[in-house]
């Protein structure tokens, strides 16, 4: 099995996911700043705990080839994604100091902790299952978006994003990593037990990002923005 069997597996979910209400109107300009702003922060915290599920990658790893694998990312989720999103985030006005002192979300809360709880209580490959619906979904969503001809890309505010992660070098990055899951995921039977169990762990992750977008959406409702 491969990563598109999971992604065929879930499709409709994986459909929710990168076709969410707030994809679309962030694509198009018409989402509202502060569902965005209060997005940004979530993503912050979320980022925090998405470094520490690579961590644990190198600590569940069996082989020196794996553990070196997983450590790139750690390095740069650290060194250069969560700077990035500290730079972008302050311009739209906010600090590093803002963002870490928000609250996690109730659903930060239940995403990040279901991915390290996912790479706890099994092995490598269903900690992979976990984390692979973010990186390969922003990424399929970047390139969607930078070729759907909808997309407003002339006074768009959110139009950085949008070139983030259908960029070259973000794209890069989640195509390696794929191919480095692929490798774990080509000696297991889709239909065995064990497939049946990465299905189900890559689709619950990707229901959590549904609820993710949804959070963002939700927020001015809530009264948290």
């Amino acid at each position: 099995m491969n990563h598109q069997d999971l992604i065929n597996a879930c499709r409709s979910d994986w459909q929710a996911y990168t076709q969410h209400e707030f994809v679309l109107t962030l694509a198009n300009g018409s989402l509202a700043q502060p569902c965005f702003l209060h997005y940004l922060k979530q993503d912050f915290l979320f980022l925090k705990q998405y470094a520490r599920a690579y961590a644990l990658a190198i600590y569940k790893a069996n082989t020196l080839a794996d553990m070196r694998k997983a450590l790139p990312s750690v390095h740069a989720l650290l060194d250069s994604e969560i700077n990035h999103h500290v730079t972008y985030c302050a311009d739209w006005g906010l600090t590093e100091a803002d963002l870490e002192t928000e609250d996690e979300d109730f659903g930060t809360v239940a995403y990040t902790r279901y991915v390290l709880d996912a790479g706890m209580s099994g092995d490598l490959v269903d900690l992979y299952a976990a984390l692979a619906p973010c990186s390969i979904g922003y990424a399929e969503i970047g390139r969607l978006l930078a070729k759907d001809s909808k997309t407003k890309k002339v006074d768009n505010p959110f139009s950085s994003w949008i070139d983030l992660y259908s960029g070259e070098e973000f794209q890069k990055s989640v195509a390696d990593g794929a191919k480095h899951f692929d490798q774990l995921l080509a000696e297991i039977d889709v239909k065995s037990q064990r497939g049946q169990r990465l299905i189900n762990v890559f689709k619950t992750a990707t229901r959590m990002e549904v609820a993710f977008w949804q959070q963002g959406l939700n927020a001015m409702i809530d009264g948290k923005v």
